[in-house]
């Protein structure tokens, strides 16, 4: 039998990444200008300093014949200075041992002075490179400086701004190209979520509608039994319950992101809007709704913050003591911030528990939704959009039962 032949090794697979373009050994990254910079900045600083401390020591040691203690007339040596004192007899030994010390008490002159000069030198040149330092380190890090400001462009929800860095291939250019490619990619994931949000808007509104208008349409009727009538009312309400549902989530992941178009809008007038709406609820359940508004006006979206009080004044008047209750609406601005306030009577809140009213489908002692009262968003829509006005939102148990809400927005 023959052997079958072995089948061919694949070849190796490339370590490198064909798509990256092969850049030379020597680019001019950060590294190596800054390694150049500080570099060149030493040797300046130490070429300056070493010449002035030459010239200064060329000075202290320059001696002329005024300069020296002592001096020589007719044979005789003649001290100059009063710190230098010779005898007038004596022996040679004697004679050397004085010059001696008036020369070394010269020398340690010139050395206190050179010391003094150098200081005085060390400090122009300490001025100077501190100067010098921090204009070459504004200039190495401003373009981390528009990196910044763009990000913080973004951060406003400015998704079609771009970094778009000039300059040499360095690392600080490689974070920016970088960065822009990922504005590239969230801009296009937020188009997709808008475009999602509307038509899954329009796909859930439609057959909602249908539904509501063909139970209408058979509850007016007068020929229907009363069984279908009863069952028509139930489809009609659970249908109801849907359309808000939907609604709810539509807002909720609309109110994620930050309110690009903003427009002055008075909270005073925004709460009594919501206070209108809920006056009729609010008799039927024997709530009172009081309060004052006072004019409180901020930037952003007049529907969103209208749903923000709706929101809070319905679940006032919803979550309520069943006889004798109220819900108190203000407005104010309090330190540079708008202040809408909602405080209700009600049941005991724990205080462990006000974190998860804001959770969505989340109410006192229950899980999920299944109550007549709502669909359990209504907390967190009012969070989201809070927070999509750079505001926040703080609830607060009350004493005696009930909560405080209390929305803070920027003026």
């Amino acid at each position: 039998m023959t052997a079958t032949p072995a089948p061919p090794e694949a070849p190796p697979k490339p370590t490198w990444d064909p798509r990256d373009p092969v850049r030379p050994l020597l680019r001019p990254t950060i590294r190596i200008r800054l390694t150049l910079l500080y570099g060149g900045m030493f040797l300046i600083a130490g070429i300056l300093l070493l010449s002035i401390i030459y010239l200064l020591t060329a000075q202290a040691l320059q001696v002329s014949v005024g300069d020296l203690p002592f001096r020589i007339e007719t044979g005789r040596v003649q001290p100059t200075t009063s710190w230098c004192q010779l005898p007038e007899t004596g022996t040679g030994e004697q004679f050397n041992q004085a010059v001696a010390s008036c020369l070394q008490h010269q020398r340690e002159m010139a050395l206190d002075d050179l010391l003094r000069r150098s200081l005085f030198a060390l400090l122009g040149l300490s001025v100077i490179a501190f100067a010098f330092g921090y204009a070459m380190a504004g200039r190495v890090l401003s373009p981390l400086g528009k990196i910044t400001r763009t990000a913080r462009q973004v951060a406003g929800s400015d998704l079609s701004r771009r970094i778009e860095l000039d300059g040499p291939d360095d690392e600080l250019k490689e974070l920016a190209d970088t960065f822009d490619e990922m504005l590239d990619r969230l801009e296009r994931a937020f188009s997709a979520q808008q475009r999602f949000v509307a038509n899954a808007s329009h796909e859930l509104r439609t057959p909602l509608a249908i539904n509501r208008t063909l139970l209408e349409v058979h509850l007016s009727d007068p020929g229907v039994p009363a069984e279908l009538q009863q069952l028509g009312k139930t489809l009609l309400a659970t249908n109801e319950r849907s359309e808000q549902l939907v609604e709810g989530l539509l807002l909720l992941a609309r109110s994620e992101n930050q309110i690009v178009e903003r427009k002055p809008v008075d909270l005073a007038e925004v709460a009594t809007r919501a206070v209108d709406q809920v006056r009729a609820e609010a008799d039927a359940k024997d709530v009172e709704i009081r309060g004052e508004c006072a004019p409180a006006v901020v930037q952003g979206n007049g529907v969103l913050l209208e749903r923000i009080a709706l929101n809070l004044v319905q679940n006032g008047v919803r979550y309520n003591v069943p006889e004798g209750g109220w819900v108190e609406v203000t407005t104010e601005i309090q330190h540079s911030q708008a202040v809408l306030l909602v405080s209700n009577t009600g049941p005991v809140v724990p205080a462990y528990e006000i974190d998860n009213l804001f959770e969505p489908f989340r109410r006192l002692r229950q899980e999920r939704t299944g109550s007549d009262k709502g669909v359990g968003l209504g907390l967190s829509i009012a969070r989201s959009v809070a927070r999509a006005h750079g505001g926040r939102i703080i609830a607060e148990p009350r004493e005696g039962g009930g909560l405080v809400m209390r929305v803070t927005f920027p003026v």
